[in-house]
C-alpha cells in the first residue's frame, strides 16, 4: 500500500481535510465532509483505504446525490472543454487522453454521441480517460450508450471513483 505524501489525514480540521480532498468528486465536496465526519485515523494515510473510504460513502449516498454528482462532470470534448472552462483535475485528464487532439469529425461525433447519451440517460457519459486515447473513448461511447439507464448510471459510479482514484494517486 502506498502513503498519503500530501498531507497527514489525522492531524487535519474538517476545513482543511475537505479543502484538500474536495474535488477528488468534481464539484461534490461533500463527500470528503461525510468521509471526515465517519472518523479518520492512522489506516487513512493509506491511499487503498483512503479511496475505499471515499467510494463508500459516494456509494452509499442517496440516488438524488449521485446523479448530482453525475451531472457535476463535464461532456467529453464538449463546450466547456473547448472554451477552457474546466476544472484543473477534468483539463489535465482530457488533455492526457489526446481529445484535444480531435479532428473536427471526431468533435462533432463526440458532440452528437453526448447529446443522444444526455437524452437517453439524463446525465453525461462519464468515463475514467486516464490511460485512454480519444479512440478508444469514442469506441466506449458507441458501446455504452446501447446499454440500459441501470447499467449506465451502474457504470457512471464505477467511473467516477475510478477518477477519484487517479485524482487520490496524483496527490
Amino acid at each position: 500500500m502506498s502513503e498519503l505524501t500530501s498531507c497527514v489525514p489525522t492531524t487535519m480540521t474538517k476545513s482543511a481535510f475537505v479543502d484538500h480532498f474536495k474535488d477528488l468528486y468534481e464539484h461534490s465536496a461533500w463527500v470528503a465532509e461525510r468521509v471526515f465526519d465517519l472518523g479518520i485515523n492512522q489506516q487513512h494515510q493509506q491511499r487503498e483505504v483512503m479511496h475505499q473510504a471515499f467510494s463508500a460513502v459516494m456509494l452509499s449516498a442517496d440516488p438524488t446525490q449521485q446523479v448530482a454528482l453525475i451531472n457535476a462532470h463535464p461532456d467529453l470534448a464538449g463546450k466547456a472543454a473547448i472554451s477552457g472552462q474546466l476544472t484543473a483535475a477534468s483539463t489535465a485528464e482530457q488533455s492526457g487522453a489526446g481529445i484535444q487532439q480531435c479532428n473536427a469529425e471526431e468533435f462533432a461525433e463526440f458532440t452528437e454521441l453526448n447529446a443522444n447519451y444526455k437524452a437517453k440517460f439524463g446525465f453525461p457519459f462519464i468515463k475514467a480517460v486516464k490511460g485512454s486515447n480519444r479512440y478508444e473513448i469514442l469506441a466506449a461511447f458507441r458501446q455504452r450508450i446501447n446499454n440500459s439507464h441501470e447499467r449506465e448510471f451502474n457504470q457512471a459510479l464505477l467511473e467516477i471513483n475510478k477518477i477519484a482514484g487517479f485524482r487520490l494517486a496524483d496527490m
